[in-house]
């Protein structure tokens, strides 16, 4: 029996371990004590940081894998490129793994390929923060390198906020630097993506729905996103750059842009699939199992990424705006074709977090249909329905 290693057990990753379950596959899952929901469909379980590099490539060769992954998240990303030039196994590598996860060496490798982005500096000291503000043009984002989630960015208009985004990026990450770069004005989207033998498989570009905190948070999607032909060829130039930039090969791709004046500014790349319910857009607009795809790229299983479909489809969070304990779930939906999924994350009794970054979630919906007009408006139907009530 094939075996496939899982970095993470969360609400994000559980949808890959039930697939690769579902394949056929021996499931070992790694992550750190928590009550994540994927233990419970994992055939075996390793409770360590799946930061721990040494400690994931060790699990990897002790259990002979055939092949690693992850989804939804940065942190584990560098442990896959790990194991990948350790063992062999089929993935992005620990040199692009490196340089899409950290967002200094990022932002260098593309400035170093031309692509077009915003404008940084390196922060060790809270004298080069405000020294930032004379060099670049505000407002400015400060932001963590290592960070993931949303969190450990902090959007900047005045100087008098700078001692406090200082000390929050810095509570933030591990390092002692961070970035700041300038604050592009303009429509926040992304794409996601698939590159198998150097060669890209689909790039799907979405609408974004945004929080917006000290910085926006994504809690939402939408596909298709029609853009004019000229600014989606922009797109695809911007993407192809960014992806020979970092060197990415063999993985998931999550984009995220900017569009200003008709250009696209890339603002991140990760080499992992998206979280907030992206792989199930890519699956429902496209009619592949996106998931089980990117099992069968980590195994060289001969992936198939044939567009099968169109489907205007979307997702939003479930979110509250203050901490709680959960007193009442109630979801007045009926049963409609359309709704592909409403699900939470939490039960009666549990506490909850004001909505921040994107692991303060409480919950998702997905719906698709024949336009995306009526997608939207059926989204907006289905929240309606919902209520959460926290004492």
């Amino acid at each position: 029996m094939r075996k496939l290693l899982v970095l993470g057990a969360g609400i994000s990753q559980l949808p890959l371990i039930e697939t690769a379950k579902r394949m056929g596959l021996y499931v070992i899952v790694v992550s750190r004590y928590g009550n994540y929901p994927g233990f419970a469909q994992a055939d075996k379980v390793y409770y360590e940081d799946t930061t721990d590099m040494d400690k994931v490539v060790e699990i990897a060769r002790l259990e002979g894998i055939h092949g690693i992954c992850t989804t939804g998240t940065d942190v584990a990303v560098k442990s896959v490129g790990k194991v990948v030039d350790e063992l062999g196994v089929s993935g992005l590598s620990y040199e692009s793994a490196q340089l899409s996860s950290n967002k200094w060496k990022m932002k260098q490798a593309f400035m170093k390929h031309g692509v077009r982005t915003a404008r940084y500096l390196k922060v060790t000291t809270l004298e080069e923060a405000y020294n930032a503000f004379e060099v670049l043009s505000p407002p400015l984002i400060f932001k963590a390198v290592d960070g993931g989630a949303s969190k450990g960015i902090v959007k900047v208009a005045d100087i008098a906020h700078v001692d406090y985004a200082y000390e929050t990026v810095r509570k933030d990450t591990k390092l002692d630097f961070f970035i700041v770069e300038e604050f592009i004005e303009g429509t926040e989207f992304g794409a996601q993506a698939f590159v198998y033998d150097n060669q890209i498989q689909f790039i799907m570009p979405h609408g974004d729905f945004v929080f917006y905190g000290d910085t926006g948070v994504p809690i939402g999607h939408y596909v298709p996103y029609n853009l004019p032909k000229e600014v989606e060829q922009d797109l695809f130039s911007q993407l192809k750059q960014s992806i020979d930039a970092l060197k990415l090969n063999n993985c998931a791709i999550n984009a995220d842009f900017i569009l200003r004046d008709g250009q696209v500014y890339v603002l991140e790349i990760g080499g992992r699939a998206g979280a907030t319910c992206l792989p199930e857009l890519v699956s429902t607009f496209y009619g592949f199992d996106y998931y089980e795809q990117i099992v069968r790229a980590a195994l060289r299983m001969d992936p198939s990424f044939t567009l099968n479909s169109s489907t205007p489809c979307a997702c939003e969070l479930l979110i509250v705006d203050k901490d709680g304990d959960i007193t009442e779930i109630e979801n007045e939906n009926d049963d409609n074709e359309n709704i592909i999924q409403i699900s939470f994350d939490y039960h009666i009794g549990e506490k909850v977090n004001k909505f921040k970054v994107g692991t303060d979630r409480i919950g998702q919906i997905i719906v698709k249909g024949d336009r995306l007009e009526e997608v939207l408006n059926l989204l907006e139907e289905v929240k309606e329905k919902i209520r959460i009530e926290l004492g």
